[in-house]
């Protein structure tokens, strides 16, 4: 029987289990899984059971339970279920800022941006969800807009200019828009075909 451990923040338990445990039985009965939770340490074993011959479930639980650690609310966090496009990305800021806590303070705050603003704008334009928790930024979409958002949190973290990141977005906005387009007509049956 495979094993996964994830370790989420305690705080974070509660939201994990969901009110009388329907957010811990909706990834076990999807993805036939155990969750085995320890609200002591924050560690969760996630087992895959013992009839399920699929590895990935165990990885896309995996994903659910670190992107609700990551301040996913439940709903946004099973968008990994709905499409297996969809990933998760984290960014650790630990990793590009030690443990200077005034540091990652600032890079949160300039992600966020006033009133959410800048967050909001990376969502929309990226089609990406993300979530800044503790030390991280966690994103969740399709491949490519996980890729933008990514971008663009890079950009803020290295100190790009708000006005920048922005153009950046826009940029991607419309490439994403012109990709769209363009698989939707050739998608669509041309006029000559149906004579």
């Amino acid at each position: 029987m495979a094993q996964l451990l994830v370790k989420v923040p305690k705080e974070r338990i509660g939201v994990l289990i969901g009110p009388d445990g329907k957010v811990k039985e909706i990834i076990q009965k999807k993805l036939s899984v155990d969750l085995e939770i320890d609200s002591e340490t924050g560690d969760i074993v996630i087992s895959s059971s013992k009839d399920v011959v699929d590895p990935s479930l165990l990885f896309t639980a995996r994903d659910i339970v670190t992107a609700i650690g990551r301040g996913f609310a439940p709903e946004r966090a099973f968008k990994l279920l709905e499409d297996e496009d969809n990933t998760l990305f984290v960014i650790d800021l630990r990793e590009v800022f030690g443990k200077s806590e005034s540091d990652i303070k600032r890079v949160k705050g300039r992600i966020i941006g006033k009133e959410g603003k800048t967050r909001r704008l990376i969502e929309e334009m990226s089609e990406a969800m993300v979530s800044v928790y503790g030390h991280t930024i966690a994103i969740i979409g399709g491949v490519e807009n996980v890729e933008i958002a990514r971008e663009a949190s890079s950009f803020l973290i290295k100190g790009s200019q708000h006005a920048t990141v922005y153009r950046y977005l826009q940029r991607k906005r419309q490439e994403l828009k012109k990709k769209k387009l363009q698989l939707w007509e050739d998608s669509s049956p041309s006029p000559e075909k149906n004579r």
